[in-house]
């Protein structure tokens, strides 16, 4: 089979992260597309860049053809880690397919995964646990939940229904997910998205009790033949706290939960899903259960995760483009993800088994997926080296110390 060129619109870690593991496979160099070049792929020798404005529908798909076109005879296999791409190329794939391979979900798909507000719905359906939920509808300008305010029990999380929707939305304040203490924040909220023009659901959740210790990642793979191919697990340890990427994983001890993964195997199959799925859920120590908040239709930001743990994912995308079998992967090998320090982590491992066992762990080698020997260069690693030790500053000043909420 021909070599693959990856193309990943978007140019963030989880981006170095995938087009890392297609080199490692492959030996292959790609091509990023993104709005500007980042400190993520800075003097990297793993990929090619396009600059394009890459927000705008229209002038993202307009650059992927120019660039199909500039490259004759490669076999171009299009990816992304965000969501407001997903969208975008998926209401594309009639233009884009013909010289692209594209191993990713329908619309349709896209649709029913990213609203969480359906995935809570198909989850009921199939006996998986998920967090009591207020739906908020703004469809006519203004809120109307569908139950009265009055019912929820404080605090609650708030964030929206679609990621992809709520990307372009812009308010005083906006974070990814909102820690709300009683009503008046969460009326205060509302209104301020009633100003901003949202027009579509925003989610009010019970807040399940419990640090970002006890939260949970997963990353899969369905193939266009309908088998879940990929399934790895791992524990979070520790969150980013800037607005902007509030809630991402930034340390991850892989475990493997089989309960999570059977849920997530039956989840997929009734929504004949194909592509990445990266799902966050949560240990309720109250019920010793694992509770899912949402789906997201692609890979994860923290992907590096699941092919330094040995499941490559970029073996499992060509696997299903080549229609050759692959022995899928159930991840069961224990490694520590991390973008932060080790210094800044273990500040915020409180719990003294917890923090000795990834220590422990640590001393075989800790997972970093800009840390790559292949890729190495003065000035690339004076940006990761800056990259690294700049999360101190942001912790320092968003999350000084550890809370038992995690928030």
């Amino acid at each position: 089979m021909q070599a693959p060129t990856p193309v990943l619109v978007g140019g963030d870690i989880g981006a170095y992260a995938l087009m890392r593991a297609f080199h490692e496979a492959y030996g292959v160099r790609g091509v990023i597309v993104s709005r500007i070049s980042t400190r993520a792929f800075a003097h990297t020798r793993l990929a090619d860049q396009v600059i394009a404005n890459v927000d705008d529908a229209e002038e993202l798909v307009s650059a992927l053809l120019t660039l199909a076109a500039d490259r004759p005879g490669e076999r171009l296999v299009l990816l992304t880690n965000a969501d407001w791409y997903v969208e975008t190329l998926a209401a594309a794939r009639d233009r884009l397919e013909a010289h692209y391979e594209m191993p990713m979900c329908t619309l349709e798909q896209f649709a029913r995964v990213s609203d969480k507000a359906l995935f809570q719905a198909d989850c009921q359906a199939l006996g998986i646990p998920v967090p009591r939920t207020v739906a908020v509808s703004f469809k006519d300008g203004t809120p109307a939940p569908d139950t009265d305010l009055d019912s929820l029990t404080f605090p609650v999380i708030g964030k929206p229904a679609s990621s992809a929707e709520f990307y372009y939305v812009d308010y005083p304040g906006k974070l990814k997910v909102h820690d709300l203490a009683d009503r008046p924040q969460v009326d205060d909220l509302l209104a301020r998205l009633a100003a901003s023009g949202f027009t579509g659901t925003y989610l009010l959740q019970d807040f399940i009790p419990g640090d970002e210790t006890q939260m949970r990642s997963l990353t899969a793979y369905r193939d266009s033949r309908g088998k879940v191919t990929m399934l790895v697990t791992g524990r979070v340890l520790l969150e980013e706290h800037t607005p902007g990427t509030l809630g991402v994983p930034a340390a991850i001890l892989t475990e493997p939960y089989g309960d999570a993964m059977e849920a997530m195997t039956r989840y997929l199959d009734r929504v004949d899903y194909r592509g990445f799925a990266n799902a966050d859920y949560k240990r309720d120590a109250r019920t010793g259960r694992h509770v899912f908040f949402e789906v997201n239709p692609r890979i994860g930001r923290n992907n590096w995760y699941t092919t330094a743990s040995g499941v490559n994912p970029a073996k499992h995308v060509m696997a299903d483009l080549d229609g050759a079998d692959i022995v899928p992967a159930r991840g069961d090998h224990t490694i520590l993800y991390s973008v932060v320090p080790l210094s800044l982590l273990r500040r915020y491992l409180p719990e003294r088994a917890l923090r000795k066992r990834v220590l422990e762990v640590a001393k075989r080698g800790i997972a970093r997926p800009l840390h790559n020997p292949e890729d190495r260069s003065v000035r690339r690693d004076a940006v990761i080296a800056a990259l690294t030790w700049n999360y101190w500053r942001k912790y320092l000043k968003h999350y000084p110390r550890p809370t038992a909420s995690g928030h």
